[in-house]
C-alpha cells in the first residue's frame, strides 16, 4: 500500500474498529500507517516549528487596536433631563441584561436576610456588632456594624467595601475608618468580600467567577448582590436616614463603590478610591483591566466606567487616586477619562462642586491611609449636612485582630465554584431528536444559537505574510503570519514531503500548547507492519509521512499568536487573560474569534493548495472545543475531525476545576448552559468526529 493510498477514510475506519474506539468520546488507541520511505521525524520537524514567528508585542498591539476601534465616545447629553432618561436606560441595561443575566429572579429580589451574632468589646462612644447575611441561598457572608452610642432619631450611614486585602473586614485601615465614622455619629457597615477574610476559601478566588459565566449566570451578579445587600440592610435600619447613605472602598472596593453607586440610586454620597478605570485606560495599560467581575460580558459596550461615573451626576462623588500607585492606577493617567470628561455632566445640573478629585501624594501609593481617610471624612460629613470633620481621631489601641472579628460561616457554605456546580445541576437540555425532519430543524436552530453564544463573525485571510521557508531532507515548509479581515492574526507553518503530490490532502493541526511544543512521537515500525500504539503529542511528522500536507496553526491566544510572553509561564495577570476579559466585555467572545480564525485559515489553505479534502486534528481541551465548534458551524469544511486529550463534557471545567487562565476562551457566557460536547459532535454531521485519549 502506498502512502497516498492510505486515506483518511481508511484511517478513521481503522480507528473505530480498534477496541475502545468511539466517534463520540472516550479512549481510543490508534493504528499507525505502514512505515514509508524518506520518513520525516520529530527531530527534523521540531526545530522548524519551535521558532517564534510573531512577537508577543505585535499580537498585543493588534488586540489593542481591535478593541480601540470598538470604543465609542462618551455620549454627552443636551440637558439634565435628557441625561436622566439615558442614565435610567443604561441602569436597566446594566442590571437586567448584563449583571443579573441568568440569575433567578427570586434570588435577585429576595429581601435582606441578616443574623445578629452579638457585640465585640469596643471602645467608648461606639459599639461593634457581628452580622451574618445570605447573598443567595446557601451562600453566606459576614459583616461588622459599627454603631454610634446613644443614637436618637435617624443618622447617616456608610457602607464600607473591601478590596483585595487578605485580612478582609479586619484590615487596619478599614477598622480605623469605620470606628471614626461611628464616633462622628454615623453607622458604618463593613462587609466581607468574596475571596478575602472569612471568605478566603480557595474556590472563592475571583477568577472562578468565570465558572458562573460558563453555566449562564453573569459572575458580576454574585458580587453585586453581595454588596447591594449592605445597602438593603442600611436602608431598612430604623436608626438610619435612608437619604444619607454613602459608600466607599479601596481598589476592588473602589470598583464596587463606583459600580454600586452608579446603578443604585439610593447611594447619596460616593467615595471610590482607585480600582476603577475607563475602557480606554484598560486598553492602554494592562494595569487597568481588573478581575473577571469587573468585566461582565457585554457591559462595556454601553456602560464603561466613564459612563458609570457620569451616571453619578448630580449626586456627590469624590474620586481619589494615588500619585504613584504601585499597581499602575496613577492619578495623572486616570484623570482625563475618569474626571475631566465627566465634569460637564455635573455642570448640567449646576452641581460642579458635588464632583471632586483628590490626588494622594502621602504616601502616594495604593492606599486608604490617613490622608485619604480624612478626605473621605470631610466629604461625607459635608454632604450629609453634619459638622465637617477634617481630622481623624486616633484609635490605634482599638484595632482588633482577625480572630477577634470572626463571625463564623455555616459549615457547608457554598463557594463560587460550588455555586456554579449548583447552577449547572439545574441545567436540563432537551434530548436531541432522532427522526430526520426534527433533527434538521434542531440542527438549524442550534447552529443559530451557537453563533449567538460565541458571537461568531466570519472573517477571511486578508494577507498571508510569508516569513521563512525550508527545503531539505525530503521536507519543504513555509511559515506564515496570517492576517485576517478583522486585523487580528494567527501564525502557521505549512509542511509537505517533497515526494507528496502538490494537491495532497491537507491536515490542519492545532494544539493548546501551540505548535512550538513538539513532543516525542510514538510512531515507529521498523518491520513495516501496522502496530497499535497510543496516539499522543504533536503529530505533524506523522501526517507528513502519510503523504499529507500539514498546516500547523497557532490561533490567537495560543503560542506565538498570543500577547503573552513567548514560551513564558502562564499567569493570572498575563496579557492573554486580561484581553480575553476585555473582548468579552466589549461584546465579542474569545472562542468566537478563534473559531473564525480556524475556519478562515482552513478555507485559505484548501483553496491555496487545491486540495481535495481537509482533515482537522486538535490536542487539548481548548483546541478540542474550538475544533468541534468550527465543525458544528460549518460541517462541510472538514472531512474528518480528530480530537486528542479533550473532555467528555464541559462539566469537566467545573469538576476539576480548571483555572480561568488555563482556558479563558472556554468560559464563554452560557456555553455550558446551552451546549455540551455531545451537541457539538452531533452538529458536526456529516463530518466524521473521533475523540481519543480523553481527559478524565
Amino acid at each position: 500500500m502506498s502512502k497516498t493510498e492510505f486515506t483518511r477514510r481508511d484511517f478513521l475506519h481503522t480507528v473505530t474498529k480498534v477496541a475502545g474506539a468511539t466517534t463520540l468520546g472516550g479512549s481510543v488507541i490508534l493504528l499507525t500507517p505502514p512505515s514509508l520511505h524518506a520518513q520525516t521525524n520529530t527531530d527534523q520537524v521540531g526545530p522548524i516549528l519551535k521558532q517564534q514567528f510573531q512577537p508577543a508585542a505585535v499580537a498585543e498591539f493588534q488586540l489593542r487596536q481591535y478593541l480601540m476601534n470598538k470604543t465609542v465616545p462618551l455620549p454627552f447629553p443636551t440637558s439634565a433631563e435628557v441625561w436622566n432618561a439615558e442614565a435610567q436606560r443604561l441602569r436597566t441595561y446594566a442590571l437586567e441584561e448584563v449583571i443579573f443575566h441568568g440569575w433567578p429572579a427570586e434570588w435577585v429580589n429576595a429581601p435582606p436576610k441578616f443574623e445578629d451574632h452579638g457585640l465585640v468589646p469596643s471602645g467608648e462612644g461606639y459599639r461593634t456588632r457581628k452580622l451574618r447575611y445570605e447573598i443567595v441561598p446557601g451562600f453566606w457572608s459576614t459583616a461588622l456594624l459599627y454603631e454610634p452610642a446613644n443614637v436618637t432619631g435617624k443618622v447617616p450611614a456608610t457602607l464600607n467595601l473591601n478590596g483585595h486585602a487578605p485580612q478582609g473586614k479586619a484590615a487596619e485601615y478599614k477598622q480605623k475608618r469605620c470606628i471614626n465614622n461611628a464616633l462622628q455619629g454615623m453607622f458604618a457597615l463593613s462587609l466581607e468580600w468574596l475571596g478575602m477574610g472569612e471568605l478566603s476559601a480557595p474556590e472563592n478566588a475571583h477568577w472562578f467567577g468565570a465558572h458562573l459565566n460558563l453555566v449562564g449566570a453573569c459572575a458580576t451578579g454574585l458580587f453585586y448582590l453581595a454588596m447591594r445587600k449592605g445597602i438593603d440592610y442600611l436602608y431598612q435600619h430604623p436608626n438610619i436616614d435612608s437619604l444619607r447613605v454613602g459608600v466607599t472602598g479601596l481598589s476592588g472596593g473602589g470598583w464596587q463603590t463606583l459600580t454600586l453607586s452608579a446603578l443604585d440610586e439610593r447611594v447619596a454620597v460616593s467615595v471610590p478610591i482607585s480600582g476603577h478605570f475607563s475602557l480606554i485606560s484598560a486598553i492602554e495599560r494592562n494595569s487597568d483591566v481588573g478581575d473577571i467581575e469587573y468585566n461582565s460580558p457585554d457591559l462595556r459596550l454601553h456602560c464603561d466606567v466613564s459612563v458609570l461615573t457620569a451616571m453619578r451626576a448630580p449626586r456627590p462623588t469624590l474620586l481619589i487616586y494615588a500619585a504613584e500607585d504601585e499597581y499602575g492606577m496613577r492619578a495623572p493617567l486616570e484623570k482625563p477619562h475618569s474626571y475631566d470628561e465627566i465634569r460637564p455632566f455635573f455642570k448640567l445640573y449646576g452641581k460642579e462642586d458635588a464632583f471632586a478629585w483628590h490626588e494622594n501624594v502621602d504616601p502616594g501609593t495604593h492606599n486608604y491611609q490617613l490622608d485619604n481617610r480624612q478626605q473621605a471624612y470631610a466629604f461625607f460629613t459635608k454632604h450629609f449636612g453634619m459638622p465637617i470633620v477634617e481630622r481623624e481621631i486616633p484609635v490605634d489601641d482599638q484595632i482588633k485582630s482577625c480572630e477577634e472579628l470572626v463571625v463564623g460561616l455555616p459549615t457547608n457554605n457554598l463557594t463560587i465554584v460550588g455555586l456554579a456546580k449548583k447552577l449547572a445541576s439545574s441545567i436540563k437540555q432537551p434530548p436531541m431528536p432522532l427522526d430526520a425532519p426534527s433533527r434538521k430543524v434542531w440542527t438549524s436552530t442550534q447552529r443559530t444559537k451557537l453563533k449567538d453564544v460565541i458571537r461568531y463573525n466570519e472573517v477571511t485571510v486578508k494577507h498571508a505574510w510569508p516569513i521563512s521557508s525550508t527545503r531539505n531532507k525530503g521536507l519543504e515548509t513555509i511559515a506564515y503570519r496570517l492576517e485576517f479581515t478583522n486585523e487580528l492574526s494567527a501564525t502557521a507553518v505549512w509542511l509537505k514531503s517533497i515526494a507528496a503530490p502538490d494537491q495532497a490532502p491537507v491536515a490542519v493541526v492545532i494544539n493548546d500548547e501551540g505548535f512550538q511544543t513538539v513532543r516525542t512521537e510514538i510512531f515507529s515500525d521498523p518491520t513495516n507492519t501496522p502496530i497499535l500504539c497510543e496516539c499522543r503529542g504533536n503529530s505533524v511528522a506523522w501526517h507528513v509521512n502519510r503523504g499529507e500536507q500539514v498546516l500547523a496553526l497557532n490561533l490567537i491566544f495560543t503560542g506565538d499568536a498570543s500577547p503573552d510572553e513567548f514560551g513564558g509561564p502562564k499567569s493570572l495577570w498575563g496579557p492573554g487573560t486580561l484581553y480575553t476579559e476585555l473582548i468579552a466585555a466589549m461584546g465579542d467572545r474569545p472562542l468566537g474569534l478563534e473559531v473564525g480564525q480556524l475556519l478562515a485559515a482552513s478555507k485559505w489553505i484548501l483553496n491555496l493548495k487545491h486540495s481535495p479534502s481537509l482533515f482537522l486534528e486538535s490536542t487539548g481541551i481548548r483546541s478540542q472545543i474550538t475544533a468541534l465548534v468550527a465543525a458544528s458551524l460549518e460541517p462541510n469544511t472538514f472531512a474528518n475531525v480528530l480530537t486528542r486529550e479533550g473532555m467528555q463534557s464541559l462539566r469537566y471545567l467545573l469538576e476539576k476545576p480548571v483555572p480561568y487562565q488555563d482556558a479563558p476562551d472556554l468560559f464563554c457566557l452560557d456555553l455550558y448552559k446551552e451546549f455540551d460536547v455531545e451537541h457539538f459532535v452531533a452538529l458536526s454531521a456529516p463530518t466524521k468526529v473521533v475523540q481519543t485519549a480523553m481527559t478524565s
